[in-house]
């Protein structure tokens, strides 16, 4: 498995984030999939919605979570950091912040808290398709096969991880290798992969459904 970047490294951390003022837009508008009503910046639902054009027949882009709150990624943040802690007793608190960060965002750069992310997998008329693990397995729950390039994970799971991905780049996103699930567009780790000199979306809050954006076609 190759080295991972992690979002708490200060190549990510030192990359600006300059807010384009985007609009947020409700993913029903742009025709995926998605559990209640989420919410992520219109740059990204287009971008979602051409990636499922890419599919193939039958094949749908499901989003479980789009934007988050500040405080439900504190809360998140903590409980995992305390996680790593109680079963590493004898790291430092910079270790443990290093060691959390491989699943959560620290807050300060969070792609959630900006609309900028999404948690999704592959449905089909039989539901989810294989992906190895269920979105949000920890890695010391999954063995380290939440992270996308696990070997660790059958043959079919790896083709659907391989299909995922084709259509989700393909469209402009980029991964957080560490979770096979989590895409992004415009935070800061997508302005390191792709070599942009900052992230175009700080954090944001839902707005009421009347100003909400719908992406232009």
């Amino acid at each position: 498995m190759t080295s991972v970047v992690l979002i708490s490294d200060e190549r990510i951390t030192g990359i600006p984030a300059i807010e384009s003022g985007e609009a947020l837009a409700d993913l029903e508008t742009v025709g995926i999939s998605a559990e209640g009503r989420q919410y992520v910046r219109a740059g990204l639902a287009e971008r979602l919605a051409l990636a499922q054009t890419f599919l193939p027949t039958g094949v749908r882009l499901h989003v479980v979570e789009g934007l988050r709150p500040l405080e439900s990624q504190q809360k998140i943040y903590a409980g995992y950091l305390a996680e790593v802690k109680s079963l590493n007793p004898d790291i430092s608190d910079a270790e443990a912040h290093t060691l959390a960060s491989r699943f959560v965002s620290p807050v300060e750069v969070a792609p959630h808290v900006a609309g900028a992310a999404v948690d999704l997998t592959l449905i089909g008329e039989n539901g989810p398709y294989d992906l190895g693990t269920p979105i949000d397995a920890t890695p010391e729950q999954s063995n380290g096969a939440c992270f996308f390039d696990a070997t660790n994970i059958s043959r079919e799971a790896r083709t659907n991880r391989s299909l995922l991905a084709d259509v989700l780049t393909s469209a402009g996103l980029v991964n957080y290798p560490t979770e096979w699930w989590h895409w992004s567009f415009g935070d800061r780790y997508w302005a390191y992969c792709e070599k942009q000199p900052n992230a175009i979306y700080g954090p944001t809050v839902a707005p009421e459904l009347s100003t909400l954006s719908t992406p232009a076609e």
